[in-house]
């Protein structure tokens, strides 16, 4: 899907009266749910549970529903939804992983996505960056507890290091042109190359880059793109930010190569086995993840809880085009 900014959206929204099903929906999703539906005539019934094959029957009587991204989706709510007289899906995200679209389409169910403005993980992405090469979780940390002493690790100056982008969508794009202003060598990788950048074969941007940024769709094929034998070939002391998939990184072999030192540190916004820890308050219960509270126990290693994302402009983008997905689809059997 391209994006589309949301006054062009609004003007050429088709006009229908219809409804929509909405699963997974946070408060804040809710109130631009309420207040931009009415605007494009769709009429929307709004639950905050995520979609499961119990609830699926709320969809009763409405061809389309709009999913959130924070919860897998089993096969058997899709069937169930199918079951319900469902035909098409939108997902408030720009990935698939949390949804079988190969099952979904077997059960007779379209599923669209959204996208929404690249600025939002583009201006995180750079500020990982900045906090990696900065040191930053251990300056922050010894000033919380009023230690503010120097570190014994100095920052780095972006513009002497290398930074390899992997992947070169809207999202890897808007940083290359971000890193651009900071006067670095910028080096990209992409199996379709899209935009004008210095291009290198994966192994030889490892080599050269002082600091990995990953931006590639997940799939199969990107399933732990960055794995142990790909991490030893980074240059000692490399940095690895990713703000795209958690599974896109061989999250055990990371944690050694950090803890072995042969790292300088990782900044991640996503991370393999997020799903019920992230997006919840486990501050007074324990954390099953063993993997996350090594990385976490470390001074230069950043975890954020997969927030790129998260700003008025894209929310408000993922809502408005999660509405326009269906009244598209609402169209088109219209005029069929």
């Amino acid at each position: 899907m391209n994006y589309r900014e949301p006054a062009e959206l609004l003007a050429s929204a088709p006009v229908l009266t219809t409804g929509i099903t909405v699963f997974g929906c946070e408060p804040d999703e809710e109130l631009l749910f309420q207040e931009l539906a009415p605007r494009l005539g769709v009429l929307p019934s709004i639950t905050k549970a995520a979609l499961i094959e119990a609830n699926a029957d709320l969809a009763f009587g409405n061809r389309c529903v709009s999913i959130g991204h924070k919860h897998p989706v089993p096969n058997d709510a899709l069937k169930a939804l199918s079951q319900a007289g469902v035909e098409y899906v939108s997902t408030r995200s720009i990935g698939f992983n949390h949804l079988d679209l190969d099952y979904a389409a077997s059960v007779g169910l379209e599923v669209g996505n959204v996208a929404y403005s690249p600025d939002s993980v583009a201006d995180y992405t750079l500020m990982l960056i900045l906090m990696a090469v900065r040191n930053a979780k251990s300056m922050i940390r010894r000033a919380d507890i009023h230690d503010y002493r120097l570190s014994e690790v100095r920052g780095r100056d972006l513009r002497d290091l290398t930074v390899g982008v992997v992947g070169t969508g809207r999202i890897g794009s808007a940083v290359l042109d971000r890193l651009r202003g900071f006067g670095c060598r910028v080096v990209a990788f992409d199996n379709r190359p899209k935009t004008s950048a210095d291009y290198f074969q994966l192994e030889e941007l490892l080599h050269v880059s002082d600091v990995i940024t990953l931006h590639t769709p997940l799939t199969a094929e990107t399933h732990h793109l960055l794995n142990g034998r790909r991490i030893a070939q980074l240059k000692p002391g490399a940095f690895v930010v990713n703000t795209g998939r958690g599974a896109l990184i061989d999250t055990e072999a990371l944690a050694a190569a950090l803890e072995s030192g042969h790292l300088g540190g990782a900044a991640l916004d996503v991370l393999e086995g997020e799903e019920g820890v992230f997006y919840a308050d486990h501050s007074n219960k324990p954390i099953e993840s063993t993997l996350l509270l090594r990385l976490q126990a470390l001074p230069n290693v950043l975890v954020s809880p997969h927030t790129a994302y998260y700003t008025d402009r894209a929310l408000r983008d993922m809502v408005e085009n999660s509405l326009a997905n269906c009244l598209n689809f609402e169209s088109r059997k219209h005029h069929e």
